[in-house]
């Protein structure tokens, strides 16, 4: 393929996947800023290796994982810099409109969130979202059960509270 068509072919990837991706990333960072800068650096990585990303059965997979890998990094890079002082971004409308959830998605760990999203934001099949986070199909299965667990006890814990 020409520079050209690549060019072109990334983006209409980019154009029709842009705006998931980001509220994906968001909900799964609990913070819109860094959601917004993890999607934005997982489609300039895609842009990089385009030529091989594209020919991927889930290339938005790879930008997902490639997005929330990059956050994981500067939030280990800040925790260092800041010990023990940790920043919580507001979720805004990017995201769904049910607070007790977005509060209890905010309990979970990033690696339960990021399945959670995944399976049922994205409505990404687990072996897509094994694929995409280059993990065994069986930790998937575990780590959404466990934070479908979770979720259930902080929706109930939260429903009870008001």
């Amino acid at each position: 393929m020409t520079l050209e068509v690549l060019r072109a072919d990334f983006g209409t990837f980019f154009e029709s996947h842009h705006v998931e991706m980001v509220r994906a990333m968001t909900l799964a960072l609990g913070d819109p800023d860094l959601g917004r800068d993890a999607a934005a650096e997982g489609f300039v990585r895609a842009l990089q290796r385009w030529s091989t990303v594209s020919g991927l059965s889930n290339p938005e997979g790879w930008v997902y994982r490639a997005g929330i890998n990059w956050a994981r990094s500067r939030w280990r890079k800040t925790r260092r810099e800041r010990f023990g002082l940790q920043i919580d971004g507001e979720v805004h409308a990017t995201t769904p409109k049910d607070d007790a959830l977005v509060r209890a998605l905010r309990q979970l760990s990033v690696d339960h969130r990021t399945v959670v999203v995944g399976r049922y934001y994205l409505d990404w099949s687990e072996e897509q979202l094994a694929t995409a986070l280059d993990i065994a199909p069986g930790t998937v299965k575990s780590r959404l059960s466990r934070a479908l667990t979770q979720l259930s006890e902080l929706m109930e814990h939260d429903h009870d509270r008001t």
